[in-house]
């Protein structure tokens, strides 16, 4: 009895029992906070893996064609995720994009395309894919631990990532243009413009901008228009890179800015002998194929830092007295035709002129059909005279003549012609870039002052006149003076009136200039705040003769 009663009051091991039916239920919470675990880390594969996949294929979408169909194929094969967690397959670890996901535009499937950032409007093109979302098949994790196995799970479980790409420019002058026709081409069809005379008239009196005008972009280079004739002449471009996607318009005065411009041209004036082009002008150096519509009176020494001038007498570069079409050509109804023998040997040597149907018409704005009614005529067909301009340029006062071989050619002589374009150009069609291009790689060295009427001068090489500074051949790190990248932008949809933040870009083009900016005509034809471009095509970093015309940085982000 004495020990029974011993053992009765014994309190060792007492605790065991509670441990025994407790430990049920520390391994049934250790089992959830495992399969928890374990759950969790799955979905952190999975959304690295529709993250990975998402950038890949957003950095497919340049607007080429084919992007949605290698954007596809990137989100597919890029990348190869796998995951460590998921058990609803023995042995199958990897991370898929679903394998039958077709390579078109739309918002179905498991790769989807938007146009917007807001998904609001469905992409359905190459051209407008700017975003993707990328979802990644489901897997699921059965539980491990959890007291009833393979019963409970994680149930299906995926990855959704969105991306874009986001692309700056650098060393381009801040221009922007409004597209010419954002009602019936809203995503500006570069193909549609390639080769045709844009005439850009300014919108200097503030207001919201129309088709067909041009502006400035802020890129941080500071304000005033003395800032933008440094960003649009100098050869050191001063401020930022600027969003490929998204814009700040700039206000300034074109009136001012334009004396920058045509300072690729070899024309300076007074304002900008100082800064940003020094009082030799060496800031902002002509291209070395200044063949344009102008001349240039032949007396005095550093003739070309003279200005613009009208009228007859001063001493400056001006319009010659009979400018292609010809002075009785120019008329209110603007018809067109083609020049007779006589009347091109009366023309004073050219310059690469004005579609024919800008160039014909004494209103500044042409003939040319309307892209959208009411707009004005400021997009040309491309049709501009070859014959005329290369006829007049075969003639020289001095040896070798540009085109000896058109010296004896006339307008009838078609077939003759036609072959000789082709054996210059592969084309009987060649656009003025492509003129100014061969020019400026074959004949420049040749391109030499030509003698006209009332004493002066057409110049093609700013060499030939004295006191000018170097002029700039495109190649190596030189950039080419007379193309320029502007954005291209729905002026309408987007409100763009002077100063406007976050303004989108349809597209970044380059362009030509094709002829210095004044008031032809004395200002009855064209205005000084004109600008008159060719379409070059879309941007890119060795579109033009120079390899360094623009860096491009192109990078795809995520979203969400």
């Amino acid at each position: 009895m004495r020990g029974k009663s011993k053992l009765a009051r014994d309190s060792n091991g007492a605790v065991a029992p509670t441990v025994a039916l407790s430990l049920f239920g520390l391994i049934a919470v250790g089992g959830v906070a495992f399969d928890y675990a374990r759950m969790g880390t799955m979905d952190t594969e999975l959304q690295n893996a529709a993250d990975q996949a998402a950038l890949a294929a957003a950095g497919q979408l340049d607007g080429q064609a084919n992007a949605c169909s290698r954007a596809v194929a990137a989100a597919k094969d890029m990348v190869a995720n796998q995951t460590r967690m998921a058990n609803d397959s023995p042995g199958n670890l990897a991370i898929t994009v679903l394998s039958t996901e077709p390579g078109t535009c739309d918002a179905a499937g498991s790769v989807r395309f938007y146009k917007t950032l807001d998904k609001g409007t469905i992409a359905t093109t190459d051209a407008d894919a700017k975003f993707v979302e990328v979802r990644v098949d489901s897997r699921t994790a059965f539980y491990a631990l959890t007291p009833i196995v393979h019963i409970l799970s994680s149930g299906a479980m995926t990855g959704i990532a969105y991306a874009g790409m986001d692309t700056a420019i650098c060393r381009v002058p801040p221009l922007m243009l409004c597209n010419p026709n954002e009602t019936a081409d809203p995503d500006f069809t570069v193909a549609n413009y390639i080769g045709k005379g844009i005439r850009l008239i300014a919108n200097d009196g503030g207001g919201t901008y129309g088709s067909g005008n041009f502006g400035f972009l802020d890129v941080g280079a500071g304000n005033g228009a003395s800032t933008l004739r440094q960003e649009l002449g100098a050869l050191a471009q001063p401020g930022n890179c600027v969003s490929g996607s998204q814009v700040e318009t700039e206000t300034g005065s074109i009136i001012s800015v334009r004396d920058a411009l045509n300072t690729r041209f070899g024309i300076y004036d007074g304002g900008n002998l100082n800064t940003p082009c020094g009082t030799t002008g060496a800031g902002c150096p002509p291209s070395a194929n200044i063949r344009q519509d102008l001349q240039l009176d032949g007396n005095g020494n550093q003739q070309s830092k003279l200005g613009i001038v009208t009228g007859v007498g001063g001493n400056g570069w001006r319009e010659p007295a009979n400018p292609y079409p010809g002075s009785a050509n120019i008329s209110s109804a603007g018809t067109t035709k083609s020049l007779s023998d006589t009347e091109i040997s009366g023309i004073a040597p050219m310059g690469y002129p004005e579609d024919k149907c800008h160039a014909f018409k004494d209103d500044g704005i042409g003939i040319c059909t309307p892209l959208v009614s009411g707009a004005g005529n400021r997009v040309g067909d491309g049709n501009w005279d070859r014959f005329a301009y290369f006829k007049s340029n075969s003639n020289g006062s001095t040896s070798p003549t540009n085109y000896p071989e058109l010296q004896s050619l006339t307008t009838a002589d078609t077939t003759a012609f036609n072959a000789f374009l082709t054996s210059k150009f592969g084309t009987t069609t060649p656009s003025r870039y492509q003129v100014y291009a061969y020019e400026m790689a074959n004949i420049v060295s040749r391109l030499q002052a030509q003698n006209a009427p009332n004493s002066l001068v057409h110049h093609g090489n700013p060499a030939d006149m004295a006191g000018e500074p170097t002029a700039i051949t495109p190649g190596g790190t030189n950039r080419d003076r007379r193309v320029l990248s502007a954005a291209v932008v729905n002026c309408a949809a987007e409100g763009v009136s002077g100063h406007t933040p976050g303004v989108d870009v349809n597209k970044f083009i380059d362009i030509f200039l094709v002829q210095p900016s004044l008031a032809r005509g004395n200002g009855t034809r064209t205005s000084n705040a004109d600008v008159y471009v060719e379409v070059i095509g879309l941007t890119h970093n060795n579109n033009a003769p120079s390899a360094v015309q623009v860096v491009k940085k192109s990078v795809p982000y995520l979203i969400e």
